[in-house]
């Protein structure tokens, strides 16, 4: 995995496990030979990741619309900055640049990022891993949602492996770098978007 595009709070959020797992997958990350794709802030967890890799002079790609550069606080030391318009055009090229995707805790920007990347996996669109990093069971409610959805018929059973799920990020990149992702027929094309 070349390079991770990372989604996350903005936040630190409460518990300091948070900020931690942060750091620890960033200079696992770097130390391993993985760069980081990310939405280009300075603060919350986001922050904290890039520090990580920036600390470890790993490689660090920040993608930010302009309207928001200055209100995330665009990230000061990211020498490769992206400015693009929209937001759909900063996930677009976050998930051109990378190779594989993360989850960490995060608000409504973080779940709706993830569950793009897993529905444009479950649509043949990319066959890149995905993972959780769930600190402090952060993930569990979102785990029981898919697997009840799973349950009553919404998601088909081999899609439910299209993401993996673990607690500690050294355990997290190693499943994902041996992750079989299960082959999902395309149903649109990139064009069709």
């Amino acid at each position: 995995m070349k390079r991770i595009c990372i989604y996350c709070g903005s936040q630190v959020g409460k518990d300091p496990t948070y900020r931690e797992s942060a750091r620890e997958l960033g200079t696992l990350m770097a130390r391993r030979g993985s760069g980081l794709v990310y939405g280009g802030g300075s603060i919350g967890l986001m922050g904290v990741v890039a520090d990580a890799l920036l600390a470890q002079n790993a490689e660090v790609i920040g993608v930010i619309p302009d309207a928001l550069a200055t209100k995330e606080l665009i990230h000061p030391h990211v020498a490769d900055m992206r400015i693009v318009r929209t937001m759909h055009e900063r996930k677009a090229l976050m998930a051109e640049l990378a190779d594989a995707f993360i989850a960490l805790p995060g608000g409504y920007g973080t779940f709706e990022e993830l569950f793009e990347a897993i529905t444009w996996n479950q649509l043949g669109l990319h066959r890149k891993p995905i993972g959780l990093l769930n600190v402090a069971g952060y993930f569990d409610p979102f785990v029981r949602v898919i697997d009840h959805a799973v349950q009553e018929g919404f998601v088909k059973r081999s899609q439910r492996d299209l993401f993996v799920v673990e607690e500690r990020p050294l355990t997290l990149l190693d499943r994902m770098q041996n992750h079989t992702i299960p082959p999902q027929k395309p149903i649109i094309s990139q064009d069709e978007m």
